[in-house]
This record gives C-alpha cells, structure tokens and sequence, in this order.
C-alpha cells in the first residue's frame, strides 16, 4: 500500500505573486488570505501578490508568506479528500505541517511565525551573522572543521543536512567565512555564500528561542491528528507539549532533512507532495531517493493535477 507525505518549503522558496490563483479564484484562498491580514495587522495578502521583492523577502514577512501561500493550497487538497500518512516542512515549514496535521491553528501558526521572524531578525544585528552552502563533503568532517573554528572563537555550526553533498552552514560572518576555506582546502566542491538576513539554525539563534517560548506557551498546540516528522529529532512526533518544545530547539539546531525524508521512506512513504511556493524540497528528495513520486501543488493547475494523480493511485 503506497503511503503519501505532505511537505512543506521553508525560506528562500517566497516568489511575488505565490498563491495568487488561491486568493483569487476560490472562496477558501480569498478568507484565508484575509484572515493573515487581520491576524498580523498588516497587509501582508498585497506583499505577497504584488511585492516588492525586498519587502516580502523580509524575514518577517516571508515567513507568514509562505505559510499562507501553503496552507492556501494545502486546504484544497484537504477539501478533496486527499490526506497525508505523514508531514513535515523544512525549517519554517514545519508550520505549515503543524497546521495540516492539526497541531495549530493557521491564525496561531501565521502570528507565530510572524514573530518568529522578528525575533530571528532581532538576534543578530544584520551583516555579523552568515550561511553558506557546502557542496560535496561528508557531514561528519565538516562538523570537525565546525567544531575547530568554534574553538578558535568564530561561532558556526551546521544548520540544514539536506541532501547527500549539501550542507548548509550558519554562524558569525568570520566564522562561516573560515569554514568555507577550511572545507574547500579539505576537498568540498564548493561554498556558495547564501543571501539570507542571519544565521538561522545556529547557537547564535538562542536568544530568539527564548523569546519565541513566551509566544508558544500562550498558544494551545493539540496532539498530531497525522505524525509530523520533527527537523530536530528526523522521527515521527504527535503530542503537542513534546513539538512545542522541538519548535523551540528547531531554531538553533539543525534541520535533518535528509534523515527526516529518509524515515519517511522507511515508513513507507513512496509519493512526496511539495504544497506551497516553488520546488526545492521535491529537487532535495529527488538527490535522497530518485525510486520516490514528487508532486508539486504551486497554483491551480498544479493543484488539479496533483488531485488527478493521487486519485488514480488511491
């Protein structure tokens, strides 16, 4: 029996005009998309739509953006019937897992997410913080070569395990900067420097974990109705006090994608649907297990012939 997940993109996949067909030619896009406006007090539907391109990249906004834009697409694979055996979303997408799998509320997750991003912009003033994608080296040595530059007083740690080959990195500007150079000298392909506004998924994130803690606990977190594969722990979680805590950690540990997929697969899991803006999850699987399906459901077309496949699977 074949077994389907739902996933979910994180930063970096944000696009101007993500979720327009949802907001714009079904009744359910048009609330939702409402509905974050009124929850954040912004007007973050016209960003979304209409840009600029700086503004919604703004972690702030990017973040509730692609929730909405998920959960916009998400909610009508739902309303067809088509449910998951199992979610998960990389790194901010967690959230939009959350909310398929009925942990939180799209208005708590949406608000939460919201000052997440604040709190991640707060922590470290722009241009000290840095990451950078290593491409082609083992993770184990290029935890060593972390560790050495910790030890020599520049933070860095690894932040996203998402593929055989690829691995991003996160800490101070010197720190990622000496990493790069030691993990080219030790045989990586290549580091690429990644345009993002601080070193998500590093130590230096701690201080926004803790503020990110006061708005979880004035939130209520139900049990997983569908398991949702954690990005700190890679295994299936349901009870809501333990995934609150793990949203917490998330933001200063690693994301285990590539570990998180793989437990999907051993689980059973042979079609991955991308739900939300772009397709680097489904090119991220893909580099994991080329034997998997991916979908990806971006708009409306996208959207009825992912329904189509899946039906004449079930």
């Amino acid at each position: 029996m074949s077994k389907i997940a739902f996933v979910f993109p994180g930063q970096g996949s944000q696009t101007v005009g993500m979720g327009q067909d949802f907001a714009e030619q079904t009744k359910e896009g048009k609330a939702l998309f409402q509905k974050a406006d009124e929850v954040l007090e912004a007007n973050l539907s016209q960003i979304m739509l209409e840009g600029p391109k700086e503004e919604l990249t703004l972690t702030y906004n990017a973040q509730p953006a692609l929730v909405t834009a998920s959960i916009a697409a998400w909610q009508l694979l739902d309303k067809e019937g088509i449910r998951p055996d199992y979610t998960a979303g990389h790194s901010l997408g967690e959230y939009s897992a959350l909310v398929a799998s009925g942990v939180l509320s799209f208005e708590d997750a949406v608000l939460a997410v919201r000052r997440r991003g604040e709190f991640m912009n707060e922590a470290v003033p722009a241009g000290e913080g840095a990451m950078a994608a290593i491409m082609g080296m083992e993770a184990p040595t290029l935890r060593e070569i972390a560790q050495t530059v910790t030890e020599e007083g520049h933070s860095v740690q690894l932040a996203n395990l998402n593929c055989p080959g690829q691995i991003v990195i996160s800490g101070t500007a010197k720190g990622v900067e000496l990493a790069s150079a030691k993990a080219k000298e030790a045989g990586a392909k290549r580091a690429i420097p990644l345009d993002v506004s601080g070193p998500f998924h590093s130590e230096l994130m701690k201080p926004a974990a803790n503020q990110l803690k006061s708005v979880l606990d004035n939130m209520e977190l139900k049990d997983a109705s569908i398991p949702v594969i954690a990005n700190v722990t890679a295994q299936p979680e349901k009870e809501g006090g333990r995934i609150q805590e793990l949203l917490i950690q998330q933001l200063y540990s690693p994301v285990r994608w590539e570990e998180s997929v793989k437990t999907m697969i051993e689980n059973g899991v042979d079609t991955f649907v991308e739900i939300g803006s772009g397709k680097v999850l489904s090119g991220l699987i893909k580099k994991i297990d080329r034997n998997v399906k991916t979908l990806s459901v971006s708009d409306m077309a996208t959207l009825q012939a992912a329904v189509e496949a899946l039906k004449e699977e079930s």
